[in-house]
């Protein structure tokens, strides 16, 4: 079967909430001919919450960073500066894609381009992201509507990894956390966004074009 190509945006640095309403609307007004998109981009400080999020996962100390309870699954997590988040916005049932696969299919491409700097990673069944060792590298996170997604995945690159000590990461207590610099990769945020995007389509559109804008 044909794939339709993705449209990869760079969004550079952008406010949460108004990317957020920014993807409800896509999905909302996407008809059946659109072309798939990842925006690569990155925020600043925010915690977001999931539609399951709980009270006792939420910040132990007012650091003065913004909580905003959104509409993907899962808990709490943190986006900043130096992460790497790429938003994907798929027609699924084009794509013939159910949760799981996609899921695994984001971890595969966090897990590919770590490969690519001879980092070993890896995903979990029970809690999914992407680990080096027993630390998190990288948290996932999807709203499924009329058949299409928004949301997608954030890669800890080079950032200020303090906020995640004052929440529960993903809903658990104590979760260690790391980031690309960390494990010695120096390549710039824009490579390794561009690397990423990169894999993500080798996974989800292998026989697709790719269009890139901005």
């Amino acid at each position: 079967m044909r794939r339709s190509p993705f449209t990869v945006r760079k969004l550079g640095l952008a406010d949460y909430e108004p990317t957020w309403r920014a993807m409800q609307d896509f999905t909302a007004t996407r008809g059946a001919a659109t072309p798939d998109e990842l925006w690569l981009l990155q925020h600043p400080p925010v915690y977001t919450l999931g539609i399951a999020g709980k009270s006792e996962h939420l910040p132990r100390i007012d650091n003065g960073i913004p909580v905003i309870k959104i509409d993907r699954g899962g808990q709490i997590t943190y986006h900043g500066p130096g992460q790497i988040v790429v938003y994907l916005l798929l027609d699924m049932r084009r794509r013939g894609l159910s949760v799981r696969p996609l899921v695994r299919m984001m971890e595969r491409a966090v897990i590919d381009l770590l490969a690519d700097y001879g980092m070993a990673a890896h995903g979990r069944n029970e809690a999914p992201g992407v680990y080096v060792g027993d630390a998190k590298i990288a948290a996932l996170g999807l709203r499924i509507k009329h058949g299409c997604c928004y949301h997608g995945l954030a890669l800890n690159a080079d950032m200020d990894l303090s906020p995640f000590h004052a929440i529960n990461p993903c809903g658990y207590p104590g979760l260690e956390v790391t980031q690309t610099r960390n494990l010695g990769i120096m390549d710039s945020l824009g490579t390794l966004g561009a690397k990423l995007a990169e894999h993500l389509v080798l996974r989800l559109n292998a026989n697709g074009t790719t269009d890139e804008h901005r």
